[in-house]
């Protein structure tokens, strides 16, 4: 079960008549409600959330060990969520080069700073150690410029970030606006952050693709990867970048933004 959820977080495509019969009885009742289904090839859909509330319920369940370490008890750690994350962040109130931790427990926080009213969310480590750089790219793309004074910095990388525990620490900000990878994944994680956030959420793109093209290098995996992204950047209303997938056949990593 985790495993298809998993690669439904990812927008990968599986095999969703399998999938829905390793659903508990409760799920299965009500799958349309919860998801939308596309096929793309034999045996095989991309799977799009429609109640993040549900799909998290879900997640709950499919993680039955009561704890990690019972999980590791049990031969596979990543069978439980864990209880406690960790963010890095870069904020105005640093004395160094050296991003703070915000720890986040399922009923508390701790955090040694005042939280901006904005806040980036950075995919990648490069990236996210290029802060100044990162936060010029966005106020470019966004026609509105943005300072480490009134705008905080967070790694966000892997789907950490879409943890129910982080997103309703997000829910802190007036705006978060989200730098991921142009690929599926990077979309898929926007999905679910814009499902929690609403319209606090914001995905950070060049106005004019056109004259990124050239930085699309990365090719996706499979053929199912890049159909996934066309449909979640069309879905997403992005119809530009989808535009820009098709006419290159390619991905663009974030690391291409540094590259000038």
């Amino acid at each position: 079960m985790n495993d298809y959820l998993d690669k439904i977080l990812r927008g990968q495509p599986i095999n969703y008549e399998a999938f829905l019969k390793k659903l508990p009885d409760s799920f299965r009742r009500r799958h349309r409600e919860l998801f939308a289904a596309e096929k793309v090839k034999t045996n095989r859909w991309l799977v799009t959330i429609l109640d993040e509330s549900a799909f998290a319920e879900l997640q709950d369940v499919a993680q039955t060990p009561v704890s990690r370490v019972d999980a590791a008890k049990k031969g596979n750690s990543h069978r439980h969520g864990t209880e406690v994350s960790f963010l890095l962040v870069y904020h105005q109130g640093l004395a160094s080069s050296r991003p703070d931790v915000v720890v986040i427990g399922t009923e508390s926080v701790d955090m040694g700073f005042h939280q901006a009213r904005s806040v980036l969310v950075v995919e990648n480590e490069r990236n996210f150690y290029q802060y100044s750089q990162m936060l010029d790219f966005a106020s470019e793309t966004l026609g509105g410029r943005l300072e480490l004074a009134e705008c905080d910095v967070v790694l966000g990388g892997g789907n950490r970030i879409t943890r129910a525990a982080i997103l309703d620490w997000l829910k802190g900000y007036e705006e978060v606006f989200c730098a991921f990878d142009y690929d599926a994944g990077g979309l898929q994680m926007f999905s679910t952050m814009a499902a929690s956030l609403g319209d606090k959420a914001t995905f950070v793109q060049p106005r004019d693709w056109q004259l990124w093209l050239a930085r699309f290098c990365k090719v996706p995996d499979t053929t199912e990867r890049f159909t996934s992204a066309v449909s979640l950047a069309e879905g997403l209303g992005f119809v530009a970048l989808a535009e820009a997938f098709r006419s290159t056949g390619k991905f663009m990593e974030q690391e291409m933004i540094l590259d000038e």
